[in-house]
């Protein structure tokens, strides 16, 4: 049974960096897509960030507003996913959660981190 875990949530000024962490277990971390996926107070869920799998070559990939600031990451030895933000802005505020997947879309999810962007 798949188990993800995130952490390295928490708050922050704007501009500030967070680094998101994702441990997993129970299934073969490498053949996976990974994906980050956030959900704002009062939104809907929103794709962050994906990086696929060893044998698709590990290509990252990021929504728009996140280009250039955010960076996926993924280190098969030790079965985890990680996100660097940098430059944080109050609009990433969210809910945090950390998903395995494939190429046609979503799997499992984490519990989520809550990171929060302010002054």
């Amino acid at each position: 049974q798949a188990h993800l875990v995130e952490s390295g949530g928490g708050l922050v000024q704007p501009g500030g960096s967070l680094r998101l962490s994702c441990a997993t277990s129970g299934f073969i971390f490498h053949s996976y897509w990974m994906y980050w996926v956030r959900q704002a107070p009062g939104k809907g869920l929103e794709w962050v960030s994906s990086i696929e799998s060893e044998q698709d070559g590990m290509n990252t990939h990021y929504v728009d507003s996140v280009k250039g600031r955010f960076t996926i990451s993924r280190d098969n030895a030790k079965n985890t996913l990680y996100l660097q933000m940098n430059s944080l802005k109050p609009e990433d505020t969210a809910l945090y959660y950390c998903v395995r997947g494939n190429k046609y879309g979503f799997g499992a999810w984490g519990q989520g981190t809550q990171v929060t962007v302010s002054a």
